[in-house]
């Protein structure tokens, strides 16, 4: 079982009323997908703010009093939406980290970062519901029950910053003003990984991540 998947099993709304892997629990699980797999469709069409439990319960065929079995309430259900992609980014992130720290080449640096491009494909391959509404609601304000969505966006911020900081220390990228320059990658992934969601013509959509990491070393490499 993956982090990502550990920690949605550990999550609140996943409380067993039987057996791990019984009837019951089995049964269960599948009712808070149900409800997850409704939510995000929703989501996605109306916006965060724009849908409620009512509206939910209805497109997953479901009693809305049900609804409370499963999540406490609506940014619950946010959360735990999005906590396999808020694992593996940070996951990743935090390894990048650590491996910059002794990177002392090209394509040492390259390496680390190559790693969250990796990252960022599987995300597109596996979990593309949930990247597109981070990518709709993260810059929208931190209310309600995108608060989840929100946080993760505060998270990639700092560690992408935390990266640049760790590589400029080691005169690995130029000394732009660390903010700026590590939110400009942000934004410049970003904007790809909703091209390849759209499905604008950018060519090989696996072979982004890699050609993202070339330009920013080639462009900020010192």
């Amino acid at each position: 079982m993956s982090a990502a998947q550990k920690e949605v099993a550990s999550t609140k709304s996943l409380k067993r009323p039987g057996p791990v892997g019984g009837v019951r629990d089995l049964n269960r699980q599948k009712k808070a997908q149900t409800i997850r797999e409704a939510a995000l469709l929703l989501f996605l069409e109306r916006g965060i703010e724009g849908v409620s439990v009512d509206d939910i319960m209805k497109a997953a065929r479901m009693a809305k009093g049900s609804f409370y079995r499963y999540y406490e309430d609506q940014v619950a259900l946010v959360d735990e939406l999005m906590t396999p992609t808020r694992v593996l980014l940070t996951d990743a992130m935090v390894q990048c980290c650590k491996e910059l720290e002794t990177a002392s080449s090209r394509d040492m640096m390259f390496k680390a970062y190559a790693r969250i491009g990796d990252v960022l494909a599987t995300l597109l391959m596996e979990h593309p519901g949930p990247v597109r509404l981070y990518l709709q609601e993260s810059r929208a304000p931190a209310q309600g029950a995108r608060k989840p969505i929100i946080d993760i966006a505060a998270t990639v911020a700092h560690y992408a910053i935390e990266m640049t900081r760790i590589a400029q220390k080691h005169g690995i990228l130029k000394p732009i003003p660390v903010a700026v320059s590590a939110l400009t990658v942000v934004g410049a992934a970003e904007r790809l990984l909703l091209a390849v969601l759209h499905e604008e013509d950018i060519g090989n959509p696996l072979e982004v991540p890699a050609a993202l990491t070339t330009l920013i070393l080639d462009g900020l490499q010192a």
